[in-house]
């Protein structure tokens, strides 16, 4: 049973999965409940980014409001924080938590933060590998040329490391949005917590996504590697 490819799907990528979606499902109920928690300052997502990119000596960063649920982001080509509608004007809790983490990615860019230029660095041959991966190693299986599979499982295995490396510059990026609404007094008491669970929970979505991949990477190796 064990080299069933099945077996591998039900072993290790079902229950990868099923995490998967229990992590998005607590970000989505974090960011439901904070959404509605006016914050006690009335402090709105624009505001709040702003004081954190100040509170980093950040200049030069728009803030932009874009369409979307949780669609929030910095584009570092354009030096803009894009914050989602339910961020940028709202002044509840759960706002105030993602427009300081996108701020905080703003002051790793400008701070030169080791690992988001590392991850920055490989993301072009990820995206690569990402569409080309699984490709491969299915004309590889089907031509029964190793090569071509060994190519895929490369490519597979850097999108693996493109997904670890972003842990480090998300953990980070909260760790600086809780240090910038602690050193300006944004919120306090269940505010704070109330914020701090929101980024919690999505930092457990990049955990959930390493996991899927690395489920996936192993599986590929051990059918193919049954194949070889």
């Amino acid at each position: 049973m064990w080299m069933d490819p099945d077996f591998y799907f039900m072993m290790l990528v079902i229950p990868a999965i099923v995490f998967s979606l229990a992590m998005q499902i607590m970000v989505k109920s974090a960011y439901k409940k904070q959404s509605r928690v006016r914050n006690a300052r009335g402090i709105t997502g624009a505001m709040a980014a702003q004081m954190v990119l100040a509170f980093y000596g950040v200049q030069n960063v728009r803030i932009e409001v874009t369409r979307g649920r949780l669609s929030d982001h910095y584009d570092p080509r354009t030096g803009v924080i894009r914050l989602s509608e339910g961020v940028c004007n709202a002044a509840s809790v759960a706002a105030v938590g993602i427009a300081a983490h996108e701020a905080g990615h703003a002051a790793q860019h400008a701070g030169g933060y080791v690992p988001i230029k590392l991850r920055n660095a490989i993301l072009p041959v990820c995206n690569i590998g990402s569409m080309l991966a699984v490709p491969l190693m299915i004309l590889g299986f089907v031509l029964d040329f190793f090569g071509l599979i060994t190519i895929g499982l490369a490519l597979y295995a850097l999108v693996v490391v493109f997904q670890l490396a972003t842990l480090p510059v998300e953990f980070n990026a909260s760790r600086r949005a809780m240090e910038a609404i602690d050193g300006q007094a944004l919120l306090q008491g269940s505010d704070r917590a109330g914020a701090k669970k929101v980024l919690n929970a999505a930092a457990m979505t990049y955990v959930a996504a390493l996991v899927v991949s690395l489920a996936n990477l192993l599986r590929f190796m051990l059918r193919f590697s049954r194949r070889r």
